[in-house]
């Protein structure tokens, strides 16, 4: 891998759907959704374009034009933003078109994401075809005892996925076609059959396998050297979901405080302000 890694940051609305959030707080995305006063992509955006690891960036969104006023406040060269597919897979393919590998992949409503944990991530990750990134239960919990509630369970342990990974080659995309039935594994463990073989999924369900096993079984599957990353901040294993979960992201940055600094006045959103008085939408 070049150490020169292409983000991507998947945005769009799953299925074409309103998010729950979206509609509670009147914007017309998730992630537009104010968490700890700003729109939560914007949290996931100023740790990459704080990351020295990271080159460019590029948003996969369903209405670009959308994030306009945003990229603006940002500021930086680095940032593009792509039309999304209708689905995740086609999404993150086309995003990896509009830049260069090796990529690192995460969500908008990852809150959490410090450029701390990006450059652990990408170091860790060095030498592998593709990487997943997971935090231990402990430290999920440490980070916050209600922050997440479904864990995977392996012979060492118990892990949660931080919906971040690392793709190093054009070629090794073809992992994210395990997602073209919508992840969520430990949600939907019939989807680990599809995607990783039966032998698997009885490894999984049982706990019969260490993280590392399961992962060079994926890796004979593949074809390709997929490695799981253990992250030190159990934070970033808390994305937003939900109403509980932005109340736990908002505990979680208000209690650490904003490394990157506080947004300007006009940035500032109230979490009940509707679309037509958003600054963001304006």
């Amino acid at each position: 891998m070049s150490a020169a890694f292409s983000a991507i940051v998947l945005a769009g609305k799953r299925d074409g759907r309103l998010d729950p959030l979206a509609a509670n707080a009147g914007v017309s995305h998730k992630c537009l959704v104010p968490v700890a006063g700003k729109p939560m992509l914007l949290h996931v955006l100023e740790a990459l374009d704080a990351s020295p690891g990271v080159a460019r960036i590029v948003v996969s969104i369903d209405a670009p034009e959308i994030l306009a006023p945003l990229i603006r406040h940002l500021g930086s060269g680095r940032i593009l933003v792509e039309r999304s597919a209708p689905n995740l897979v086609d999404s993150v393919i086309g995003a990896a078109d509009a830049s260069a590998p090796p990529f690192l992949v995460t969500t908008a409503d990852n809150v959490n994401l410090t450029p701390a944990s990006v450059a652990e991530i990408l170091a860790a990750a060095q030498g592998a075809d593709a990487a997943v990134a997971f935090a231990r239960r402990e430290r999920v919990i440490a980070a916050h005892p209600d922050g997440q509630r479904r864990f995977y369970r392996f012979r060492c342990g118990e892990y949660s996925n931080c919906n971040t990974y690392v793709i190093g080659s054009r070629e090794a995309l073809k992992a994210a076609e395990v997602f073209r039935g919508g992840g969520q594994f430990a949600k939907f463990p019939m989807r680990i059959v599809k995607a990783f073989g039966l032998l698997n999924l009885i490894r999984f369900r049982y706990g019969l396998a260490t993280l590392s096993g399961a992962f060079r079984g994926f890796s004979r599957r593949f074809g390709f050297a997929i490695h799981p990353v253990l992250v030190t901040d159990g934070a970033l294993a808390i994305d937003v979901d939900n109403e509980r979960t932005l109340h736990v992201a908002e505990t979680i940055l208000s209690e650490r405080g904003s490394a990157l600094g506080e947004p300007p006045q006009e940035m500032r959103l109230d979490r009940t302000a509707h679309s037509l008085g958003d600054p963001l939408l304006a």
